[in-house]
């Protein structure tokens, strides 16, 4: 918002209280909405048994969930352009509130559904809303060590959603993964609400309704078409994957063309030019092959656990749990050192650290010790914790102000469409080399552990790739703002 040019000492000392407030309250908020991402994935038998529906339709509880995410996250960048920011966040926390509440209550699937897609609608919202209110309050010297937290609930809550969901279903009913949930998003509403200001100045902009169509099939048609290719090809898919991904391919490029023509009258939906930063578009495609990584390997590992070594699925939610931990820890540390030594002494050697990971676990065979596999998945966790400070920092701090809240948009975007693509990539490639040896008259475990093999030397080709280009990323500096365009109220 912007200030007179008389100081106000009272004002500024409330502004920085406020700070203090805002910023961990957003963190802790959006840890607890981003958790529900991954955590029906252990549920799922559990559900289809006392629901009594099928393993395809139970399924639609995380694609439908997905869906939503890759739908709504494009539409924030208009949101957080159009209203205050105090509205956008009650608006999201009341949706996921509401749909915690439905799922928490719901007596058959349908509701339940229903519950998960209004959860979705805030969850989608709340990490663009959580970067812009970073990057307007935090002066750049300082981003670095927010922005590592911000890391913690990009790539530390969708990791330890399973082992949670885990540890709840051994002891309690499915219900309670919902039950003990609304209690912490409605508190958190409420310190919002009592707490959270006004921190940007809202422009009276129109949404451009072609643009939200397109949008939705170019991004929920990539989601949906990749994320049924990592369901290894389930016929009873109502839409063929196939179909679904040439339908995202030809609506993101014509969602694309319109948002070059829109941005000539500065009304895009999504405005594309946060791209003409060289640095942003570097570190945005290393974000997208380092979630790739993170959640191939996130939907692998608990198969090749359960499928090849025979665990059940606690010890493997718990065997992934040290590596979620790890990246969590070690984020704070990586944001200092971002702050004072810049993106490339953090992203090529934790792109090294990751390409390495990947190539040992080319060497995962049917007698793997699981002590093996959780210290690898730790390295690994290590490695990617490594590179998603700076580069996600490095990338937005590149933007001008006003592009602040479209790049959140498209990171979050990023986000879903490298998860879903990662986990199709991994497992439609395991699935195709499963069904080839089995064809040649391997033994199923057998045949499953070679599928995994050469899941794994794909992923160590892409990272090795990564890893090269790491060495394009350079330290971003804040480029001036344009004549007419506020300055960020940055707090010190």
């Amino acid at each position: 918002m912007t200030r007179n040019n008389t100081p106000n000492t009272t004002d500024e000392g409330a502004d920085a209280r406020a700070t203090r407030l805002v910023i961990p309250l957003l963190l802790v908020s959006a840890f607890v909405v981003i958790l529900n991402e991954t955590i029906m994935g252990v549920a799922l038998p559990a559900l289809n048994r006392d629901l009594g529906i099928s393993v395809s339709t139970g399924q639609w509880l995380t694609s439908a969930f997905m869906l939503v995410m890759a739908v709504v996250i494009p539409v924030t960048g208009f949101l957080l352009q159009r209203f205050h920011l105090r509205q956008v966040f009650i608006t999201a926390m009341t949706l996921f509130s509401l749909g915690t509440l439905i799922c928490f209550l719901a007596p058959n699937f349908t509701v339940l559904l229903m519950g998960r897609i209004v959860q979705a609608s805030g969850t989608a919202i709340m990490m663009p809303l959580l970067m812009t209110t970073v990057l307007n309050l935090i002066p750049a010297d300082r981003r670095g060590r927010t922005m590592g937290n911000i890391s913690i609930v990009m790539a530390v809550a969708p990791a330890v959603g399973p082992t949670l969901s885990g540890l709840i279903l051994s002891m309690l009913d499915w219900r309670w993964l919902f039950g003990l949930i609304l209690p912490i998003a409605l508190l958190g509403l409420a310190l919002g609400a009592a707490f959270i200001r006004n921190i940007t100045e809202p422009r009276s902009v129109r949404i451009d309704v072609l643009s939200v169509i397109l949008s939705a099939f170019a991004f929920g048609g990539l989601v949906y078409g990749f994320s049924s290719l990592g369901k290894a090809a389930d016929s009873s898919a109502p839409i063929p994957p196939w179909v679904a991904i040439v339908v995202g391919v030809v609506a993101l490029v014509l969602f694309v063309w319109r948002q070059i023509l829109l941005q000539r009258e500065d009304r895009a939906l999504l405005d594309l030019r946060v791209f003409r930063s060289r640095q942003f578009s570097i570190s945005i495609s290393l974000v997208l092959v380092s979630f790739m990584a993170l959640f191939g390997t996130i939907i692998l590992l608990p198969i090749y656990m359960q499928n090849v070594l025979g665990h059940d699925t606690l010890a493997t939610g718990l065997a992934l749990l040290p590596g979620g931990l790890v990246m969590g820890l070690l984020a704070p540390f990586v944001g200092r050192l971002y702050d004072r030594f810049g993106p490339r002494p953090l992203v090529t050697p934790g792109a090294a650290l990751v390409t390495l990971v990947m190539w040992s676990m080319t060497q995962f065979g049917t007698e793997t010790p699981i002590g093996a596999i959780v210290a690898a998945h730790m390295v690994l966790s290590v490695g990617l914790g490594l590179m998603f400070t700076p580069l996600l920092t490095g990338a937005l701090g590149s933007l001008p102000q006003r592009l602040y809240s479209y790049g959140s948009a498209v990171v979050g975007t990023v986000q879903q469409v490298a998860g879903a693509a990662g986990t199709a990539t991994f497992i439609a490639v395991m699935s195709a080399v499963a069904a080839s040896r089995a064809a040649e008259g391997a033994d199923t475990v057998v045949a499953e552990a070679g599928g995994i093999h050469v899941a794994f030397i794909l992923g160590a080709v892409i990272t090795t790739l990564a890893f090269f280009a790491t060495f394009l990323v350079r330290r971003s500096t804040a480029p001036a703002e344009e004549e007419g365009t506020p300055a960020a109220p940055a707090v010190h």
